[in-house]
């Protein structure tokens, strides 16, 4: 008896296909190439791949509004970009050589980085996103973090979300195909290559298969952002979550998987509060169970001077860094000390002026007084200089119920960039041909990025993926062909959705690692903020790993029956576990074999101390790691394994024209160009 039947439902540019299994009615889906995720870098994947020719291509996404370049920002937000400005020298060679100067980050990436930045950066402006002009047109910039040059530009604090409308209206003239409601939860492999992917469709969880979708393509494209689920204390919105894990247990090779950016954020609405809202002055204020408030700076630098210098350079350093922790990183110590230590809630308070400006600004340091003044903003409070210097920053908060003027900010450090991510090569290639990995799933940075190159990079990297695609056009694998592989796939997981579904209601999950299958719902995703974020404890996260590991073998079977709209929190809370398991992996052998390094201070028994007002922050100093690498982590014999390997090397490509025409020409032919 045959376990499977095929039967062609149309020739549309989705060439649908019914697969029966087990008598039920399974949609299979055959596409030239899978676009996964709706945010930056998956909608300019599917822009690039319709240019290009790539007809039968499609995206698929949980929720076409969900994610994080939708629904994030700052103060104003950074696209970083070859610097366009009159009076700004640079090139190519000079901002891949300021890519690659940050550790662990190979050279052909950040060269491509580089080399297709302002290709990028001018079709957004082409689109239309307002990247703002001088009278004559010009792309003038500003100094961001780890940036030596005056590269970045913003369209204000919602920069990415207008990226995304802009590459969301392009995709939908072109009638590009937009699954939305689809959720793919593993991806298909066979020696080694991508075949397709098993999805669970959330407009149809009560269809008697849980939804379950098959799509036959033989090139993806990852654009799933980062994991955010893997933290309770994030900044990215309630709506990404990722879903790194898949690729993880397909087989795919992840770098720098422990490299992550963290830094002050407002909690009840997630956003960074980074740039002017630091560089205004606010007062810092925390607060006790009883209700009484002090302002606490001051009495950890011993002078409120210094306490106001170190605030205003938290504007440009606001990553956590190991690096400044004599300088502006102590800042995130003392909220942590706060919050952690005493128990109390930490607030920036616009309202008043802090301690230290009673007889105006004369006190500051130069940088300080003259950064302001510059700005127009010599004036009395905190909310008044942030009117002068941002008002949409102001505007921001009221428009989500928080008005800076009349109450304070609470605050905590958060997790709020995934440097690492799905190891990938100049094309943005994973370690398995015809998947791809574009913006945050992609781990092109290391342990140091200039703020806004993310924004760059989902351009890029979604780019250089399309084209690797169009360039290398296949034939496609036929529907029966996938059927093969797919079956079995298909059937454990009509299997474990059946048991999730096998009541008509359940205890309500949540989405993200909120949920564990059993038990507590929100202990790893607790304990990852607790002690494997910005600080770390190698024991305890040894623990974790063990506690993570355990709840992931008994999984399925012990995970509580429930409604059938719970399906897709269920399935992306396991996925965050595998991502967790993946991280930490990472984190223990970079505790062990580099120390505390970049944006993550592993604690040390006999450790160096920050400073005399912080005592429980002792810490192992780095250990020299000799090379520059690439930390990898990669599943073997079951379990994830992570080593170092030397970084890639910058690439010197050919400057000379004739040679580079017929290389191209060459490169091209595929697609027909």
């Amino acid at each position: 008896m045959e376990r499977y039947s095929l039967i062609r439902m149309g020739d549309d540019i989705l060439h649908k296909t019914i697969l029966t299994i087990q008598n039920r009615e399974i949609p299979l889906i055959r596409l030239s190439a899978a676009v996964v995720g709706s945010g930056c870098a998956g909608l300019n994947a599917a822009d690039w791949l319709y240019d290009l020719g790539v007809r039968d291509a499609a995206v698929i996404t949980e929720g076409v509004n969900m994610g994080t370049s939708r629904n994030t920002g700052s103060d104003k937000q950074t696209y970083y970009k070859l610097s366009l400005a009159s009076d700004g020298e640079d090139s190519v060679a000079r901002l891949a050589a300021d890519l690659f100067a940050s550790p662990g980050v190979n050279g052909d990436t950040a060269y491509a980085e580089a080399a297709c930045s302002v290709r990028s950066f001018i079709k957004l402006a082409n689109l239309g996103v307002p990247f703002p002009t001088n009278e004559y047109g010009e792309y003038v910039g500003y100094k961001t973090d780890h940036d030596p040059r005056q590269r970045a530009t913003s369209a204000g604090p919602l920069t990415s979300r207008f990226m995304t409308e802009a590459l969301e209206r392009s995709v939908r003239a072109k009638n590009v195909t937009i699954l939305d409601g689809l959720i793919a939860v593993e991806i298909l492999v066979k020696d080694n290559e991508v075949k397709g992917l098993v999805c669970v469709d959330k407009n149809s969880l009560g269809n008697g298969c849980s939804g379950l979708t098959l799509v036959c393509a033989e090139n993806v494209i990852l654009a799933t952002g980062g994991p955010a689920a893997v933290y309770e204390n994030r900044v990215y919105p309630e709506s990404q979550t990722g879903m790194t894990g898949m690729a993880l247990l397909a087989g795919a090779k992840a770098a720098n998987l422990h490299e992550w950016q963290y830094g002050l954020a407002s909690v009840k609405f997630r956003w960074n509060v980074s740039g002017t809202y630091q560089q205004v002055l606010p007062r810092y204020i925390s607060v006790g169970e009883t209700g009484e408030e002090r302002e606490f700076l001051p009495g950890y630098f011993g002078s409120p001077q210094k306490a106001l210098d170190m605030v205003f350079l938290k504007g440009y350093q606001w990553p956590f860094d190991t690096r400044k922790l004599g300088g502006s990183s102590v800042v995130d110590l003392i909220v942590h000390n706060e919050i952690f230590g005493l128990n109390r809630k930490v607030y920036m308070d616009f309202r008043a002026d802090p301690a230290g400006l009673e007889d105006g600004f004369g006190g500051l340091a130069p940088e300080t007084k003259e950064y302001l003044a510059n700005s127009g903003a010599l004036v009395k409070t905190p909310i008044a200089r942030l009117l002068r210097m941002n008002a949409p920053a102001v505007e921001l908060y009221l428009n989500n119920g928080i008005d800076l003027r009349a109450e304070p900010l609470e605050v905590s450090v958060c997790a709020q960039h995934h440097n690492g991510g799905l190891a990938v090569d100049a094309n943005w290639r994973t370690s398995i041909a015809g998947l791809y990995a574009a913006g945050e799933a992609a781990g092109t940075f290391g342990v140091y990025r200039p703020g806004g190159s993310a924004l760059n990079s989902t351009q890029v990297g979604s780019m250089r993926a399309a084209e690797h695609i169009a360039y290398r056009r296949k034939t496609g694998v036929s529907e029966g062909a996938f059927a093969e592989l797919a079956v079995p796939s298909a059937e454990a997981w009509l299997a474990r959705l059946g048991r999730l579904a096998r009541l008509e209601s359940g205890r309500a999950v949540k989405n993200g690692s909120e949920n564990r299958g059993s038990g507590d719902k929100t202990a790893f995703s607790r304990d990852m903020s607790s002690f494997a974020s910005y600080i770390r404890d190698a024991d305890k996260m040894k623990r974790l790993a063990d506690s993570i590991r355990r709840e992931l073998d008994g999984f399925w079977e012990n995970a509580p029956a429930c409604a059938a709209g719970d399906i897709p929190g269920v399935v992306k809370a396991r996925d965050a576990m595998i991502t967790q398991l993946a991280v930490l992996s990472a984190m223990i052998k970079s505790a062990e074999i580099a120390g505390t390094r970049g944006s993550a201070l592993v604690l040390g028994r006999d450790g160096e101390a920050v400073s005399p007002a912080l005592p429980g922050f002792a810490y192992a100093p780095e250990k020299p790691l000799g090379d520059n690498c690439v930390l990898t982590t990669q599943l073997s014999g079951g379990r994830f394994v992570s080593s170092y390997e030397p970084v890639r090397p910058m690439p010197r490509p050919s400057g000379w024209f004739e040679t580079v025409w017929k290389e191209f020409q060459e490169r091209t032919a595929g697609a027909g160009l």
